[in-house]
């Protein structure tokens, strides 16, 4: 019997031996996932609000022996099996990131688990998609199916930040008190994205125009809840902001920490009209994208906090295969370095600040926030 061809053995490998990208070609990919990751937590929004979420009654197929059923079911079979389509956008997507990963040279292990990290969380989801449909809309396994797609966010930013890093082990570039506050405000916000989980399974919008179960709860009292959440968050925010410009923090925390503010004004102002609206569909629409955005921007803020850049003191390779700096690379990341951190010094001033009241001297490190 003869053996299997290699790209049917290892498509990856295969196609990895043939094609090798750039870095910024496989950011790109990690950005694809990213955008994807997003627009199917607004696609699965538009499903729930139209009704749609039994448009197709059963999972795997769409109904009966059919996986794309036929027209004649109306609009809402159209709604329900374009998101399920769309998952596999987001598979391709993935797929592209992984092959992306596994082609560079040289090979990041550490950014190509990530990669296929995202795979399975999405397979996880979408079988956990199945479930919502064989469950009728269960309001508890439908939350349990926005957390996971939240996941599939984090796993994702995560992967399209690490591969626009080195692998040098991270160094801090703001200090412990400022670190805990980040964590505090990370909590604070997959709290608001929990109950908000319950202020859906309590509204008026239950996925489908039959009788669905709902929670059984006032959903104007755990409105209330989740706008107290989101004061909290606003309100750490707000004092991560003034602790980093207190501590002469350096660009990229501050910067992120104003986009999450600027995504939380935006998403507190449509949370109040869709309330005292009565919770129209749009305004929810818009409501639902807003808060995947913030979830991002809570990841990318976090993430800002600590840099891998080649440290210039060092001859440092990556930790996973990266090959040694050469003097030319060195004198790179030094310039970079003083031009991203001294842009307020003048040019005759001294190279070297003294220790910041907020963590170590981070002179030489590159701040990554990009």
């Amino acid at each position: 019997m003869s053996k299997l061809p290699e790209i049917a053995r290892n498509p990856f490998a295969f196609l990895a031996a043939r094609w090798t990208p750039d870095a910024v070609t496989v950011r790109r990919a990690a950005l694809s996932s990213v955008v994807m990751s997003v627009v199917l937590i607004v696609t699965g929004g538009a499903v729930r609000l139209t009704g749609s979420g039994l448009g197709c009654p059963t999972w795997p197929t769409c109904q009966g022996d059919s996986i794309i059923g036929t027209n004649a079911w109306g609009a809402h079979h159209a709604i329900e099996l374009g998101n399920r389509m769309l998952t596999y956008v987001l598979c391709a997507a993935v797929g592209w990131t992984i092959l992306a990963v596994r082609a560079h040279r040289p090979l990041r292990r550490g950014v190509y688990r990530l990669a296929w990290a995202q795979f399975w969380v999405v397979v996880a989801n979408a079988v956990w998609g199945g479930v919502t449909v064989l469950t009728h809309l269960n309001p508890y396994v439908v939350a349990v199916h926005f957390l996971l797609s939240a996941a599939q966010i984090t796993v994702a930013v995560l992967t399209w930040h690490r591969a626009g890093e080195s692998d040098a082990a991270p160094r801090p570039l703001v200090g412990k008190p400022v670190r805990q506050l980040g964590q505090a405000l990370t909590a604070a916000s997959g709290a608001l994205l929990a109950v908000g989980t319950l202020v859906t399974g309590a509204g008026p919008h239950p996925g489908d125009s039959r009788d669905v179960h709902r929670i059984g709860l006032d959903w104007r009292t755990v409105a209330q809840l989740h706008a107290d959440l989101a004061w909290i968050v606003i309100a750490l925010t707000g004092a991560l902001w003034f602790v980093l410009r207190a501590v002469d923090a350096p660009a990229g925390p501050r910067a992120r920490t104003r986009d999450l503010f600027l995504v939380l004004m935006s998403q507190g102002v449509i949370g109040y009209v869709q309330y005292a609206t009565k919770l129209p569909v749009g305004l929810v629409e818009l409501h639902m994208l807003g808060a995947a955005l913030i979830w991002v921007a809570v990841l990318r803020l976090v993430l800002s906090f600590r840099d891998r850049s080649a440290d210039p003191r060092e001859p440092a390779g990556g930790t996973e295969g990266h090959e040694q700096l050469d003097g030319r690379a060195v004198s790179t990341a030094v310039s970079t370095a003083v031009s991203a951190q001294g842009r307020g010094e003048s040019r005759g001033g001294p190279r070297e600040r003294p220790q910041r009241a907020g963590g170590p001297d981070t002179t030489a490190a590159a701040p990554s926030s990009r």
